[in-house]
C-alpha cells in the first residue's frame, strides 16, 4: 500500500467541518483512501452506482439519521443530486445536537457538477480536496522515470509489466469514452471524443487553438470548447492559465496551455507502450513537462495560483506559482542531464522579479546554475514547495 500524502489533510478536514468532498478521476484511489480513513472511526460506505446501496436511500433522511453517529461515505455522490438538500438539513440538525464535524465524506469524479450541486446546498458546511494519481512525493526518487512512463493511476503504475500497464490504460480510456462520459450526460460520439483526446496528447503543452482543432474534427470552435470543458471537468485535462499583469508593458500571450494530466494516458493515446518508444517520440519533452507540472501542483499548498508566462517576443517560463503570501516562484522544465536556460527565461525573470528560480531536470543532484537559478531534481522541487 502506497501512502497518499493527502490522507492527513483529509483527516484534518473531517475534524474541522461536517462534510468533505474528495474529487478525482475514476480509478485514482478515492474509494481505497476513504475506506482506509473510515477504519479509524465508526463509518458506513455506500456506492451510489450500486442498485443495492441506492435502494437503502429510498428514504434517505430516515436512513442517514439512523447513522448520525458514524462517518457516512457516499461514493459517486453526483448520481443523486437531490441528496445535497437533505444533507444540509441533517447537518444543521446535527449541529444543534453537538455533531459538528466528520459527518459525511463525499466522493466524486466530475468536479464542476459536484461543486455546483454541493455549493448551492452545503455552502459553509463543506470542504473540497482534489486527489490525483500518484505523484513524486509518494514514490521513491529512483522510481520517478517509471512513474512518468506509466503514469500515476495505481493499477497502471503497479502493473506487473509495461504490457499489462498499457493494456490497463487502453481499457481505462475505452471505459471513459463508452460508459462513463455517456453516463455523465453529454451525448458525444465516443470516436469523436477519442480523436479530440488524442489530438490534445499530440498537442501536449501547446497553446489552445480551438479553431484549428475544430477544422480537424469538422466541428465549431464552440463545440471544441465544450469538449475541452468536459475533459477538464473530469480532471483528465489541465488548462494552465497565462500570466496576466495589467502593469506589464509586454504583450502577453492570452491563450491557455493544455495538458493531458496523466503522462501514462498521453503515452497510451499516442500508442507508446514503453520507455524506448516514449524517448524516441517528439512528445517526450512535452510529456515530461506536463508530468513535472502535475507533481509540483500536487505539492502546492492551498491558495496557490498557477500560471505560465509567455510574451509575443518569445520570453517564456513553463510554470509560475504565486503563493497565498504573495511570493512568486518560477520553474523551467528540461528533460536533459545538462540543462540550460534560454535567454527568454532570463528576460521573463527580469520582468517578473521572482523570489526563487528553479530549473527542474531528470537528474539526481541539485546544483547552482548562476544568476540565482537552482537546478534541482523533481523530488527536491516538490519537497521545497511542500515545506
Amino acid at each position: 500500500m502506497i501512502e497518499r500524502h493527502i490522507k492527513l489533510e483529509l483527516i484534518e478536514r473531517l475534524g474541522g467541518v461536517p462534510a468533505v468532498a474528495l474529487l478525482g478521476p475514476r480509478q485514482v484511489g478515492k474509494t481505497t483512501l476513504a475506506q482506509e480513513v473510515g477504519e479509524f472511526q465508526p463509518s458506513i460506505y455506500l456506492d451510489l452506482e450500486s442498485d443495492a446501496d441506492r435502494a437503502k436511500l429510498t428514504e434517505p433522511e430516515l436512513y442517514l439519521e439512523a447513522h448520525e453517529d458514524k462517518l457516512v461515505i457516499l461514493d459517486e455522490v453526483h448520481r443523486l443530486p437531490g441528496l445535497f438538500q437533505i444533507l444540509r438539513g441533517l447537518i444543521d440538525r446535527g449541529r444543534r445536537k453537538g455533531l459538528r464535524t466528520g459527518r459525511f465524506l463525499l466522493l466524486g469524479s466530475a468536479s464542476i457538477d459536484l461543486l455546483a450541486q454541493s455549493g448551492e446546498s452545503l455552502a459553509g458546511r463543506i470542504s473540497y480536496i482534489e486527489m490525483g494519481p500518484f505523484d513524486a512525493l509518494e514514490i521513491p526518487p529512483g522510481d520517478i522515470e517509471h512513474l512518468w512512463i506509466r503514469g500515476g493511476f495505481p493499477d497502471s503504475y503497479l502493473a506487473s509489466s509495461d504490457r499489462a500497464s498499457q493494456r490497463w490504460r487502453q481499457d481505462f480510456i475505452r471505459t471513459y469514452l463508452e460508459r462513463d462520459i455517456p453516463m455523465m450526460g453529454p451525448r458525444i460520439p465516443a470516436e469523436t471524443l477519442r480523436r479530440f483526446w488524442t489530438m490534445l496528447a499530440h498537442h501536449q503543452s501547446g497553446l489552445l487553438n480551438a479553431s484549428e482543432f475544430g477544422r480537424s474534427l469538422g466541428v465549431t470552435s464552440q463545440t471544441v470548447a465544450n469538449y475541452l470543458d468536459l475533459l477538464v471537468d473530469l480532471l483528465l485535462v489541465r488548462r494552465l492559465a497565462p500570466w496576466h499583469n495589467n502593469n506589464s508593458s509586454k504583450r502577453l500571450v492570452k491563450s491557455p496551455r493544455i495538458y493531458v494530466r496523466d503522462s501514462g494516458l498521453v503515452h497510451t493515446l499516442l500508442g507508446l507502450p514503453d520507455r524506448e518508444a516514449v524517448l524516441g517520440h517528439p512528445v517526450a519533452g512535452a510529456s515530461w513537462e506536463g508530468f513535472v507540472i502535475e507533481s509540483l501542483l500536487a505539492a502546492a499548498p492551498e491558495g496557490t495560483e498557477a500560471y505560465f508566462y509567455r510574451t509575443a517576443a518569445g520570453a517564456e517560463i513553463d510554470l509560475l506559482l504565486r503563493f497565498a503570501d504573495g511570493r512568486l516562484w518560477v520553474f523551467e522544465i528540461k528533460r536533459s542531464l545538462s540543462p540550460k536556460v534560454e535567454r527568454g527565461f532570463h528576460t521573463a525573470c527580469e520582468d517578473l522579479k521572482p523570489d526563487r528560480k528553479f530549473l527542474v531536470y531528470p537528474g539526481f543532484e541539485p546544483f547552482p546554475l548562476g544568476d540565482g537559478i537552482e537546478v534541482v531534481p523533481l523530488a527536491t522541487a516538490v519537497e521545497s514547495i511542500k515545506r
